[in-house]
C-alpha cells in the first residue's frame, strides 16, 4: 500500500499502545468475556446483527454482509439501512443497532450521547473515500471547479440568490444551477459543508437532498442543469450516467481516484470511512464478533471492488487488534480535520 496507509498503521498501532480513548472515563477497558467463546442469547436459532447509518460505507458493508451470510454455518441474519450518518448514531448510540456505518468521525454530542445511554463502541477505519463533484453528461463547460466557487455555490447565503450556472463563473452559461447533495442526517453533508464552507451544516437549504446516493445519481442523470457531490463508490458504479468534475484546492484541478486520494493530492474532499461497533451487545457478542472478524479479512477486497480505497493488510490488522482487545472509544475528539493525510491526523491526535 501506499505511504499515507502505511502511516495510518504506523500511527494507529502507536496509539493503540500509548494511549486511551475519549468517549468515556472506562473507554480504554477490554471486553470481560472473550468473544471466540461468547455465546449468543439467541444459540440454536437465527441471530440479527442489526446495522445502518451511512449511505458511502453501505455499498461496502452490504456486500460483506451478503458474503457473510451466504455461509450456512453463520446462522445469523446481517440487516443494512440507510438513514445517514447522523441518523444512524441516533439509533447506535440509543442502542437499536449493533454496527454503525460512518462517513465522518463520531461527533462530541454523538459522544455525549452514547456515554448517557452507556453504550460503547470501537472505532474501526476501514477505507478511504473521495467526495465526488459531478454534473449531467451533456455538461461540457463544467471541467473543474474552485474551493471558492464551490462555497459561494453551497453556502447559506447563497439560497435564493445564486441560481445560475454563470453567477458562479462569467464564462459558464446563463442556465439553471440546479443543485444535489447530502441530506442533513449524512455525514457527507456534514464533512462536505465544513470542508467547502468552513462549518458544519452551514448550507443553503434549496437544493434537492437525500441520504440516498443513488437518489442523487439518478437527479443528476435526469438533469443537464445539475450538479451534486456523493462518495466516489457511486460514481465508479454510475460512470455511463455522469460527468466528474476535477477540483481546484489552489494546487491545479485534481480529479477524484484512488491515486490522488492515496497521495493526499486531492484534498480537502478525501475523508477515511468507519464502522463503529457495540461489541458488548447483550444477546449476540459472539454472533457480531464474529462477523466484524469476517468484514475485516473481506474488506480489502470488497472496498475496492465498490470503488472506495482500501487499507493496506497490515491496517486492517491493526484493525483486528482493536477488535479483539475490546478497545474501545475514538481518536478524533469529536470532530473531522481537513488537508492532513491520515497518518498525520492520527499521528496530531497522540499529541493529546
Amino acid at each position: 500500500m501506499k505511504t499515507t496507509a502505511q502511516r495510518l498503521v504506523l500511527a494507529v498501532g502507536m496509539l493503540a499502545l500509548a494511549s486511551s480513548c475519549t468517549s468515556t472515563p472506562d473507554t480504554s477497558s477490554n471486553i470481560q468475556q472473550s468473544p471466540q467463546t461468547a455465546t449468543a442469547a439467541t444459540s440454536g436459532t437465527v441471530s440479527i446483527i442489526k446495522i445502518d447509518g451511512s449511505s458511502t460505507v453501505y455499498p461496502i458493508t452490504q456486500a460483506i454482509g451478503k458474503e457473510f451470510t451466504a455461509n450456512t454455518k453463520n446462522n445469523t441474519q446481517v440487516q443494512v439501512n440507510i438513514s445517514g450518518t447522523g441518523g444512524g448514531f441516533e439509533k447506535f448510540c440509543d442502542g437499536k443497532t449493533d454496527i454503525n456505518n460512518a462517513s465522518r468521525p463520531i461527533s462530541q454530542a454523538e459522544m455525549a450521547m452514547c456515554n448517557k445511554n452507556g453504550i460503547k463502541y470501537i472505532e474501526l477505519p476501514i477505507a478511504f473515500d473521495a467526495l465526488t463533484i459531478a454534473v449531467h453528461p451533456q455538461n461540457d463547460w463544467a471541467k473543474d471547479i474552485t474551493v471558492a466557487e464551490l462555497k459561494k455555490m453551497w453556502e447559506a447565503a447563497a439560497e435564493g440568490k445564486i441560481t445560475k450556472w454563470n453567477q458562479i463563473r462569467s464564462s459558464w452559461p446563463d442556465r439553471p444551477l440546479n443543485l444535489y447533495g447530502a441530506g442533513k442526517k449524512s455525514g457527507t453533508f456534514d464533512y462536505f459543508t465544513e470542508a467547502i464552507i468552513g462549518k458544519e451544516k452551514a448550507s443553503r437549504n434549496d437544493y434537492t437532498a437525500s441520504e440516498d446516493d443513488d437518489v442523487l445519481v439518478e437527479g443528476i442523470n435526469k438533469d443537464p442543469n445539475a450538479l451534486g457531490y456523493f462518495g466516489y463508490a457511486y460514481y465508479e458504479k454510475n460512470q455511463d450516467k455522469l460527468k466528474v468534475v476535477a477540483v481546484n484546492n489552489g494546487k491545479g484541478a485534481i480529479l477524484p481516484s484512488q491515486e490522488t486520494v492515496e497521495k493526499s493530492k486531492y484534498q480537502p474532499l478525501s475523508r477515511p470511512l468507519f464502522i463503529y461497533v457495540n461489541i458488548w451487545s447483550n444477546q449476540n457478542q459472539g454472533d457480531i464478533y464474529k462477523f466484524v472478524d469476517f468484514y475485516l479479512q473481506k474488506a480489502p477486497t470488497i472496498v475496492n471492488s465498490v470503488g472506495s480505497v482500501p487499507l493496506s493488510e497490515e491496517a486492517y490488522k491493526i484493525d483486528y487488534v482493536h477488535l479483539h482487545n475490546g478497545k474501545a472509544g475514538t481518536v478524533f475528539a469529536g470532530k473531522s480535520q481537513f488537508d492532513l493525510s491520515i497518518g498525520e491526523l492520527l499521528r496530531k491526535q497522540k499529541e493529546f
